[in-house]
């Protein structure tokens, strides 16, 4: 018997397990508003200079100033661009009133003098009601700050993966998971009250700790608790909770166009999280291996009391338990690290190629993600888009990896990526349905990828250092959305560079992952040492093939005579 087979009696997936899996997947919904939520609360609205009248130009042309509609006071007051549209960080230095004349043109010998934005800028208000860019001015000399803030938040979610999940090892799934609900409500609603932008930045640093700990520990609460049989479709609620959350997130920033609201509108729901949270049970599977049997016990009777299983629940005691467990008991206290990943040949190849794939498909997906104005399309429809296209993609994703083969999924989600991605380099602003169509195309593609990679990435580990080559992945893909919004900044020196070094990630990956083993179909490996074995012909069954081979052909001529 095993810890399974425990579950089983207990009532397998039954009222406990599901009441269990639909409270720790409404705060999944959350998450995706804070990953994505810069793309609305650090909108960057259609700005220019602040237009100053100095008493020369109101002493010498007080009535028609006040005549002047703001279209004709911007065309003199403002430079024009390329695109003929209003500079938005330079300004004339004096009014050029002989540009009221709409026939008026300037010689090539002409320059006037224009300076930079000294007053402010006048910012439109139409889409967006205020952001952090109109608060605080992050346009012009200080437009990286925006790309900085979200990477701040995305270093925040890869300290929180190496901090919070060892801490849950340490302590528990539930005493960290409560803590992280906490976190998240007071530093998210805090984060709407910020007085400047330093604040902001710090206690967004707190918020994707806090998110790293919801997603960490709810996942492993689930796992825990759930029967293997039903570990894909409780993964695939979970994945799907995300993709619904994209969703609440458009229908809420359209809403609400106020960033501080819209700040506290999708922080405010995790204290109540916080507040069930409290009525979780522990994971009985961590308190076993923990050497706290009494309290398993205590959980595993409560979980059968609620599954109906009362009877098979005053069975249970810390002796069966002990018998039930003895393989899990015995593995942990293997001597195995996160040094093994790198020991032996066949694991460097894979844990490079894992590393890689995450790396790669989590930075082009936040270099999409994160970029919604740049498609000239309505920011709200099109977060909405991006959010529906994970379902049928990450559907699609499912059938090939069962049908076809890890392998092949894996590499045709990053490869088509990267094309879509590329294409949009050669496709012009003006085509903005066409751009549009290539962006979901690709963003679908990447949420394919991080569907395939969940399930290739813990069949290529062996079991004894699964969990630190799932940790590894993690933590490259948390490395890939840190650098995303910073590659973003490198357009200001040649502007198709962000989207050649998104496109080519990917590609690059999905190249790489075709030289992985494929597993479909193939035991999962136990250990390091048969993970070696795959890797290479085994010596053994070469000799006795050599041997074998000379007397199948015999009998083979033998039948053909």
């Amino acid at each position: 018997m095993t810890f399974a087979d425990v579950l089983d009696n207990v009532g397998g997936m039954g009222r406990f397990q599901r009441t269990l899996v639909s409270f720790l997947a409404i705060p999944l919904l959350m998450l995706a508003s804070h990953n994505l939520l810069q793309n609305f609360t650090a909108g960057i609205p259609q700005h220019h200079c602040q237009i100053r009248l100095s008493s020369n130009d109101t002493r010498q042309g007080n009535s028609t100033v006040r005549n002047l509609g703001a279209h004709q006071l911007l065309r003199i007051a403002v430079p024009t661009g390329p695109n003929q549209q209003a500079e938005k960080c330079r300004r004339f230095v004096a009014l050029q009133w002989r540009f009221l004349d709409s026939n008026a043109t300037l010689s090539n010998e002409t320059v006037l003098d224009t300076e930079a934005c000294v007053d402010g800028w006048t910012y439109d208000r139409s889409l967006f009601t205020n952001t952090i860019v109109s608060e605080w001015n992050l346009v012009c000399e200080s437009r990286s700050l925006r790309q900085m803030a979200q990477s701040i938040y995305m270093a925040g979610v890869l300290i929180g993966s190496l901090l919070i999940g060892n801490l849950s090892d340490r302590f528990g799934r539930r005493a960290l998971i409560i803590w992280c609900y906490l976190q998240m409500g007071a530093a998210g609603a805090g984060t709407a009250f910020a007085p400047n932008f330093t604040i902001y930045c710090i206690l967004r640093f707190l918020c994707g700790m806090a998110m790293s700990g919801i997603s960490l520990n709810s996942v492993s609460l689930c796992m825990e608790w759930i029967p293997s049989k039903y570990r894909a479709i409780v993964g695939t609620i979970n994945g799907y909770s995300y993709t619904t959350g994209q969703f609440i997130l458009a229908g809420v920033a359209y809403l609400i166009r106020d960033w501080r609201w819209l700040q506290l509108a999708v922080s405010l729901p995790y204290f109540v999280f916080f507040l069930y949270s409290w009525f979780f049970v522990e994971s009985a599977r961590w308190l076993a291996i923990s050497g706290k049997q009494e309290k398993a016990v205590k959980g595993l009777k409560k979980a059968a009391w609620i599954n109906g299983k009362k009877e098979e629940g005053n069975k249970l005691s810390v002796e069966v338990l002990k018998a039930s467990m003895q393989t899990e008991l015995s593995s942990t206290k293997s001597s195995h690290n996160m040094g093994d990943l790198g020991r032996t040949p066949a694991m460097r190849k894979i844990s490079c190629g894992v590393s890689l794939v995450w790396f790669a498909t989590s930075f082009a997906y936040y270099g999409l993600a994160m970029d919604l104005q740049n498609f000239n399309f309505n920011i709200y429809l099109t977060q909405l888009v991006f959010g529906a296209v994970d379902i049928p993609a990450k559907f699609i994703s499912v059938l090939t990896i069962m049908y076809v083969g890890r392998r092949f999924s894996q590499a045709l989600s990053l490869i088509l990526a990267g094309v879509c991605i590329l294409a949009n380099i050669f496709v012009p602003q003006g085509l903005s349905n066409l751009r549009m169509i290539f962006a979901v195309i690709g963003k679908g593609s990447l949420a394919a990828s991080f569907n395939c990679a969940y399930i290739f990435s813990g069949e290529l580990f062996p079991t004894v250092i699964r969990q630190s080559g799932m940790g590894l992945g993690g933590t490259m893909a948390r490395v890939g959305s840190m650098t995303a919004p910073l590659v973003r900044m490198s357009g200001e020196f040649f502007p198709p560079l962000p989207l050649i070094i998104y496109g080519a990630a990917p590609i690059i990956s999905g190249i790489v992952t075709c030289f992985l083993p494929e597993t479909r179909n193939v035991p999962l490996p136990e250990t390091i040492e048969q993970v070696e074995r795959r890797s290479r012909p085994n010596e053994e069954d070469e000799l006795q093939m050599k041997v074998l081979l000379p007397s199948i052909k015999s009998e083979y001529l033998k039948d053909e005579r």
